[in-house]
């Protein structure tokens, strides 16, 4: 599932929540990290990314 977020450079970023490997807090905001070596800066705080892509991925009981 995709998550929209805002890019660095203030251009709408859609990322897939699945692919995610590793995300951490920059000086302009936070640095979301895919497999080989690619990754993307949105200005979104750290706690509102992880929040959002934990949402993403969760699913309802059934």
């Amino acid at each position: 599932m995709f998550v929209k977020f805002t890019g660095a450079d203030r251009t709408p970023t859609a990322i897939n929540a699945a692919q995610v490997t590793f995300v951490s807090q920059v000086d302009v905001g936070t640095r979301v990290r895919f497999g080989e070596g690619r990754s993307v800066t949105v200005i979104e705080p750290l706690e509102e990314v992880m929040k959002r892509l934990n949402l993403t991925l969760s699913f309802p009981d059934t």
